[in-house]
């Protein structure tokens, strides 16, 4: 659509605009000529989402993304502020934790792997000459950066850069796409105190004082956690009897100081530093600055303090400190418990059973995001480890100790997930093949007139069922979720009691449990190593594929529509700047009244549904009473509804149905994605869904119809005759007064005929103008 002359942008830049056709380009300038004629314009945003290649790395920051999407899943409540508020700093506090957990691999990798095991092992160092200026000669003697204490400080520019580089990106995509101001709030006297939702308060869209306060703390983190990695290992040293006794009081005031810097921090976190009631735009301008710079002058200390000369000083094994895995995996199961308890207390204030595994969603997806970090920290070390090891065997030991133990007993039970999972997923077919069965002999008597195809109906009921298998996925969270927490707590337990990799551990047992162990141990270590290269290939795939890098867009559609709430290094919110470009262009559009009529069409599709809804939240209450919505495929419900209740719940709902002219939603049995949103009008007012529309709208070959009719599931909902017919009548309702268009004028806008490919749109159509003696 971009390119095609047929179109012009009338505004916006090349990452989210509004196009019309040519001929309406000006058609505020010409209202006369529009006179019971509707304006159709779209709104493209898709490169929000999938645009540039850099855009696919962000596939290594899914960690962040699914913790902050945990934090938006809290359940509706009712009159419990507090624990709400503990629910945001659950999250949040497990946000942290991500953060110090790939710092911490990426200090396994520099710090402890390569300088502290391989460079301090001849047979290690000698196969890679790169290695050479850091390793101790056959005396034990060497250069100047042979010491243990200048090859930790050396190596440790890896993992700092690693959050500097973090620290740039969070930064950077805030100014690209979260910086758009929302429509200034003004006093309505149509509004009601206390009717508006989170959605609709001034400043929900407009994070940036939480995301800077985040941004800061998870910097500071990462500069902390480099620093005790390195400054800790010396320190232990210098305790020694016969240490220097200036170096030991040095390392214990390091020691202080790292333990006060943490603690200040968490105290960060600990604050939301967030007000949606009203556009915040105060920023804590000493906190975000000295911050991150105090922990970094930290930093740079402690590495000049582990670079001081310490002759007696040998690498030997692991490099002290290993426990820190073990730390963060307990803290994560802790915080994730105590989430699960609070999400329980909030759900049962307002229970509701749509809503995704009973409020239990918010702990689940936590809990995934944990362990989504676990496998890419985790990969990355092992991978390193067999490399540097060069003994081909993974986990087998060899010229280096490898990583912690708790990694390999983490990879270790990824064998016996994947086999819950996958009998999981069996359950499943086998449900959704006899459902598809149950239904074939339902499909032709849909269709009445046309001669029975046993093909056609099985392809249709099977294309039904496996469109259902939406509404399964929290079963299928939910227990993979209660799976990992438990497999996790056995290797945390099994790691910290035994102190040896599981096939050590199993010595002695019988020849089942042994062989067992043996397994898993060797297929979870290709296979957690695996997954980390699925990412990184992926991520390289997606750079140069577009259509790779759509398919990831999609993902992004959910997990980056909500603000960086619990992370700040979560890949950038999208709607922070398409929520205020709609709702700022509606606004417009409702205030030209000699062009519109001061009324206002608005159609999404999918995601672009979602984004109108959020929109029309944002506006005053009596300029949403001049909008009337049209969605089609729409997730409103079934996805967002149910997982994120407390902000699109059926009161939420209600209310934007209360709050519109009117509501209309077609959807289709065959749509994986959309579905009804289930919204009960007030009395006799028309009613939001449409009844589901046919899918296929021909059964078989007619004289009509000589070629078989499509199964379009999600896309083309325009090629339905409903949609025309909704949308004609919800122009007719909104136009107040004027003579019905004519049949053309209610036909799909070409601006949106040409965008139907490119799914994230937003399609704004201005109602009729009024004639000019009942204007205004």
């Amino acid at each position: 659509m971009l390119d095609d002359p047929r179109t012009v942008r009338v505004s916006g830049d090349d990452t989210a605009a509004v196009f019309r056709r040519a001929q309406d380009a000006d058609a505020e300038k010409r209202p006369d000529d529009y006179r019971g004629k509707p304006v159709p314009e779209a709104y493209v945003w898709c490169n929000l989402t999938s645009g540039n290649g850099s855009r696919a790395l962000w596939l290594l920051l899914l960690p962040f993304m699914v913790a902050n999407l945990a934090h938006w899943m809290r359940p509706t409540s009712r009159r419990m502020k507090k624990t709400v508020r503990t629910y945001g700093l659950l999250v949040r506090l497990i946000g942290l934790t991500l953060t110090v957990l790939l710092v911490a691999a990426a200090c396994e990798v520099a710090i402890d792997l390569t300088a502290w095991q391989c460079a301090g092992t001849p047979e290690c160092a000698a196969e890679r000459s790169w290695l050479g200026f850091l390793a101790p000669d056959a005396s034990g003697h060497g250069g100047w950066w042979s010491q243990p204490g200048r090859r930790l400080a050396l190596a440790a520019v890896v993992p700092a850069a690693l959050t500097g580089l973090l620290w740039y990106l969070s930064q950077r995509t805030w100014s690209a796409y979260e910086s758009q101001t929302p429509l200034p709030h003004q006093t309505d006297p149509e509004e009601e105190a206390g009717r508006t939702g989170a959605l609709g308060k001034p400043g929900f869209w407009y994070g940036r004082r939480l995301v800077a306060r985040l941004r800061a703390a998870h910097t500071a983190a990462g500069f902390l956690t480099v620093a005790a990695a390195v400054g800790t290992s010396a320190a232990r040293h210098d305790r020694r009897p016969g240490g220097s006794a200036l170096l030991d009081v040095l390392g214990w005031a390091l020691d202080a100081t790292l333990l006060m810097g943490g603690g200040i921090v968490v105290l960060v976190v600990w604050r939301r530093g967030r007000s949606e009631n009203k556009l915040d735009r105060h920023l804590d301008e000493k906190l975000i600055r000295r911050l991150p710079l105090g922990a970094l002058a930290l930093l740079v200390l402690t590495l000049l303090y582990a670079g001081w000369s310490r002759p007696g000083w040998t690498s030997e094994g692991r490099l002290p400190g290993n426990a820190t895995f073990g730390g963060i995996a307990l803290v994560q199961g802790l915080l994730v418990i105590a989430l699960a308890v609070i999400a329980r207390a909030l759900y049962r204030t307002a229970p509701d059973p749509r809503t995704a595994l009973r409020g239990f969603a918010g702990p689940a997806v936590a809990m995934l995001s944990c362990a989504l970090g676990g496998v890419m920290s985790g990969g990355g070390a092992q991978r390193v480890a067999d490399w540097l090891d060069g003994s081909g065997e993974p986990g087998s030991g060899g010229t280096i100790d490898g990583p912690p133990v708790l990694l390999t007993w983490q990879a270790s039970v990824i064998p016996p997930l994947l086999v819950v999972v996958a009998a999981l997923c069996g359950w499943l077919g086998v449900r959704t093949w006899r459902r598809a069965r149950r239904d074939r002999a339902d499909i032709p008597r849909e269709y009445p007139g046309e001669p029975e195809d046993a093909a056609r109906s099985r392809r249709i009921a099977g294309t039904r069922a496996r469109a259902a298998l939406t509404d399964r996925a929290p079963l299928l969270v939910g227990i993979t979720s209660a799976v990992t927490l438990l497999l996790g707590a056995g290797a945390l337990v099994g790691a910290w009691v035994s102190e040896e990799v599981p096939s050590e551990a199993a010595q002695g047992l019988p020849i089942f449990f042994e062989g067992a162990a043996e397994t898993s141990q060797a297929l979870g270590s290709w296979l957690i190593g695996f997954g980390f290269i699925l990412f990184v290939t992926w991520g390289r795939r997606a750079y140069r594929d577009p259509s790779a890098r759509r398919t990831i867009g999609i993902l992004w559609d959910v997990g980056t529509f909500w603000p960086r709430a619990a992370h700040p290094f979560a890949p950038p919110c999208y709607a922070e700047r398409a929520v205020p470009d709609l709702t700022w262009r509606m606004h417009t559009w409702t205030r030209a009244t000699r062009a519109t009529g001061g009324r206002l069409v608005i159609s999404g599709h999918s995601q672009g549904s979602v984004l109108a809804a959020a929109a029309a939240w944002q506006l005053w209450p009596s300029v949403r009473k001049r909008v009337a919505l049209l969605t089609y495929g729409s997730p409103l419900e079934r996805l967002y509804g149910r997982w994120f209740p407390a902000h699109f719940g059926p009161a939420a709902l209600s209310s934007l149905h209360r709050e519109v002219d009117c509501w209309r939603n077609l959807h289709r049995t065959t749509d994986p994605i959309g579905g009804p949103v289930r919204v009960v009008p007030d009395g006799d007012g028309p009613r939001v869904d449409h009844e589901a529309l046919k899918d296929p709208l021909v059964y078989g070959r007619t004289e009509e119809h000589p070629l078989p009719a499509p199964i379009l599931g999600h896309s083309d909902y325009q090629a339905d005759p409903a949609f025309a017919e909704e949308r004609a009548r919800l122009l007719a309702r909104l136009k107040a007064a004027v003579p019905a268009p004519r049949p053309r004028a209610v036909e799909p806008a070409e601006p949106v005929e040409l965008v139907e490919s490119a799914e994230p749109v937003a399609a704004l159509t201005a109602a009729p103008a009024d004639p000019p003696d009942t204007a205004g």
